[in-house]
């Protein structure tokens, strides 16, 4: 099934530091990372939230399920409203060919590395204010290809992107442009450079993830070819 394929490509792309299989689901802890790392990836229909609650309070962290229509158990989401889980995040799966993106950003290939560099870190910590350390920890467990793409305005990275490729699939994440370069083809320089990165590697297909409410990195993945394959959302208790 292509969603269940993509959500557990972009989990092995932000790599928990723990990570227990029983059955289908996916039980994370990550300290130190964003929340959605450390998320419960409920991927077949049998009832383990017992299961998975215990495993994150032995840990001595929240409670999140990760719920995505026609992945997980048609009635997870409501039982888990009853159980006192609150409904948060509304994310978008977005697909697109890479040829078309490739065409449709119509923008100048940027720079690229195997690596992180100072520069794309410092640019991703601007942007999102997140622990450059917990990152570099999380993208130093990553086991598949990747890529690091930047683009500079006087010698200093004003847009900063990652690609993990895995399937034929390169799945973009970490995109982060700073604020006073945004509208200027920055964001678009550095998704042409992973699907330049993503053809070379004959990764076909491109997906990403976003926040649904951010309607202008909607209106800029909906320009440079990404379709909308499924919304999903998260459930919390803390």
């Amino acid at each position: 099934m292509l969603l269940k394929t993509l959500q557990e490509c972009a989990a092995r792309a932000q790599p928990a530091a723990l990570v227990e299989e029983a059955g289908g689901w996916w039980l994370r802890h990550s300290p130190g990372d964003a929340w959605w790392v450390g998320s419960v990836l409920p991927h077949d229909r049998e009832d383990r939230v017992a299961l998975a609650e215990s495993f994150c309070t032995a840990r001595g962290s929240d409670v999140r399920f990760q719920i995505t229509p026609g992945v997980c158990a048609d009635d997870l989401d409501e039982r888990l409203d009853v159980r006192g889980y609150e409904r948060s995040r509304d994310m978008s799966l977005q697909i697109a060919s890479t040829a078309d993106v490739l065409r449709q950003a119509d923008a100048d290939v940027g720079e690229i590395n195997a690596q992180p560099t100072d520069g794309w870190l410092a640019a991703w910590h601007a942007v999102t204010g997140r622990d450059v350390h917990a990152e570099r920890d999380l993208l130093s467990r990553v086991e598949h290809p990747s890529a690091y793409a930047y683009a500079e305005v006087n010698g200093q990275v004003v847009a900063a992107g990652r690609s993990v490729d895995e399937h034929g699939w390169a799945g973009v994440f970490g995109m982060a442009t700073l604020s006073h370069a945004r509208g200027q083809g920055a964001a678009r320089s550095v998704l042409a450079t992973l699907a330049t990165w993503a053809a070379a590697r004959e990764a076909n297909h491109m997906y990403l993830q976003m926040v649904k409410s951010n309607l202008s990195a909607f209106r800029l993945y909906e320009r440079t070819g990404f379709r909308e394959v499924c919304t999903y959302h998260y459930r919390i208790r803390a």
